[in-house]
């Protein structure tokens, strides 16, 4: 269910909310149970907990918490009524999440004996949630607040500055850690970005339809009422027949293009359709300009 098809603001917030919970329990599953045990020092303030816990008498949990509300009093101060909702919920619902696995699940070793089976899930869950929370206008806090409040008082280059962040993490780890956690924290670094904009592309997946047909009435009226799309209609000709043809334009997501391919299938199996991938689509019903 898409939650721009949800007509009520309250259950839109209720649903929008959900979500967000479910999103910051993927990362913190990834982050408490596959990357603090094994040291992975990537991925904003729960990369830097890592090591600093092996530094000091608090645990990475307990650190990433204390940090993260820091942040965001300082959020509060320095941002004011610009500062987000969703990213106070969001920050809030981590904090308490690492807190009580911290009392109620200790880890005192790694779940498994394969390190890169557990970078791939330290890597994996939290993009997988980050991309959710990108997709639905909210953050899990931490760094992303120190970038809106460098972003509203200084014009420094905001990617630079967490990127360089995330580097001296990860450099730490090698004389802190050794050199093999040092390696598997710097492919985590570099394999996070691409994990979390290729999770937002297939979030936001959707399929263009182009279909030459003799009768498009029927396809245009499925397309219009049954999956309240549009569609646009022009003539064409076919260039060995002669014939008129009529050409079909629409995009629809992947669930609804699988109804309307099996719809195409069954009231005009002559028809030819030519389907495309397209993950940013700008338009009414779509991403906003």
């Amino acid at each position: 269910m898409m939650m721009k098809e949800i007509k009520s603001p309250f259950l839109r917030t209720i649903y929008e909310y959900g979500l967000i919970t479910v999103s910051i329990w993927i990362m913190v599953v990834g982050i408490y149970f596959f990357k603090f045990p094994n040291h992975f020092a990537f991925g904003g303030i729960t990369g830097f907990s890592t090591v600093v816990s092996q530094l000091t008498h608090w645990s990475a949990s307990d650190f990433t918490s204390v940090t993260n509300i820091a942040l965001l009093l300082f959020g509060f101060l320095f941002l004011g009524k610009s500062f987000g909702l969703k990213t106070v919920y969001a920050t809030m619902v981590m904090s308490v999440s690492l807190s009580l696995l911290e009392r109620f699940c200790p880890l005192s070793s790694p779940l498994t004996s394969q390190p890169l089976l557990e970078l791939m899930f330290a890597i994996f869950l939290p993009a997988v949630g980050t991309a959710i929370l990108f997709n639905i206008g909210a953050s899990s806090g931490g760094t992303d607040i120190i970038a809106m409040i460098l972003k509203k008082y200084s014009s420094m280059n905001i990617g630079t500055v967490l990127m360089l962040v995330d580097i001296a993490s990860v450099i730490a780890s090698y004389f802190i850690f050794g050199v093999e956690t040092g390696l598997f924290s710097t492919i985590g670094l570099a394999a996070k970005s691409l994990v979390i904009d290729d999770v937002i592309e297939n979030i936001n997946l959707c399929k263009c339809f182009n279909i030459i047909c003799d009768d498009p009435k029927p396809i245009c009226d499925f397309i219009i009422n049954s999956l309240n799309r549009s569609a646009t209609v022009y003539h064409a000709e076919g260039a060995f027949t002669h014939h008129d043809k009529t050409v079909i334009m629409t995009t629809m997501k992947r669930s609804q293009a699988l109804k309307l391919r099996n719809y195409i299938k069954r009231v005009e199996p002559t028809a030819f359709m030519l389907i495309s991938n397209s993950s940013e689509i700008i338009g009414k019903g779509f991403l906003a300009n």
